[in-house]
């Protein structure tokens, strides 16, 4: 069988044919465009941690544990300006909030009949956009023990190749530009946004991103520190409630 590159824009498969041909396979996919996507982002967050003189271990730390760039992100940069422990925890809590309803949308699609809880609490903690997204695309269209499988083992890939980038863009700062390594964090976010843009046949998702194109810098400008999350809440809800609002119509 045959793989694009980017199992964010193939076909579905139905199947792989085992749990361990799905993990296999989902090493596969996580080794093209997602890895690179997201190694390169983190090279630009290893070399942001070179610039706010921490230690490559708290870098490393941060990438396995956290494993959330825009709350990394806050933590490096409130830590450099010397904010306190208790407004970073504050600003990283808030700043992966958006972790939890991924996690309450994904885990009932991995779940299988005979799969011990404890697996489940433990790779929660590799959901993150990528493999959220990907997961959500591949995984309801395979066999449910397949799921698990294939998101533990995609987004366990990705968690590695991001521990590497980060040591690497700690050590690689020096050498190359500061505006080229930071410029890298963006990759994520562009590639995250084409991921959705793939799945136009979906007007849910059309409908959020282009209300949240239209309301995110008229936000901005009445509230730079909350427009973001501003934006997500209402053009997330409106595409949602207002198309259920518009099936229920269609349906009478």
């Amino acid at each position: 069988m045959l793989f694009n590159a980017d199992p964010a824009t193939r076909p579905p498969v139905t199947s792989f044919g085992s749990p361990r041909k799905a993990a296999r396979s989902a090493v596969i996919d996580a080794l093209g465009v997602p890895a690179f996507v997201l190694g390169a982002t983190y090279l630009g967050f290893g070399a942001l941690v070179r610039q706010a003189d921490l230690n490559v271990w708290l870098g490393l730390f941060s990438s396995a544990t956290g494993w959330a760039l825009p709350g990394q992100i806050a933590l490096v940069e409130l830590y450099s300006v010397g904010a306190g422990i208790f407004a970073i925890a504050v600003a990283v809590a808030l700043t992966n909030a958006r972790l939890l309803p991924m996690a309450v949308t994904l885990v009932p699609i991995l779940r299988s009949e005979g799969t011990p809880t404890w697996k489940y609490y433990l790779f929660a903690h590799f959901i993150a956009v990528t493999g959220w997204a990907v997961a959500l695309r591949v995984c309801p269209h395979l066999p449910r023990p397949e799921r698990l499988p294939y998101f533990a083992a995609f987004a366990g890939t990705l968690w590695a190749t991001t521990l590497t980038a980060t040591a690497a863009g700690y050590f690689l700062a020096s050498a190359v530009p500061a505006y080229v390594t930071l410029g890298l964090v963006f990759l994520n976010p562009i590639y995250f946004m084409l991921v959705f843009a793939a799945e136009v046949r979906k007007p849910p998702r059309v409908a959020a991103l282009a209300i949240g194109a239209v309301l995110g810098p008229l936000i901005h400008l009445a509230s730079p520190d909350w427009s973001l999350m501003l934006t997500g809440l209402i053009g997330g809800s409106l595409a949602f409630f207002g198309w259920k609002l518009w099936e229920k119509r269609r349906a009478v």
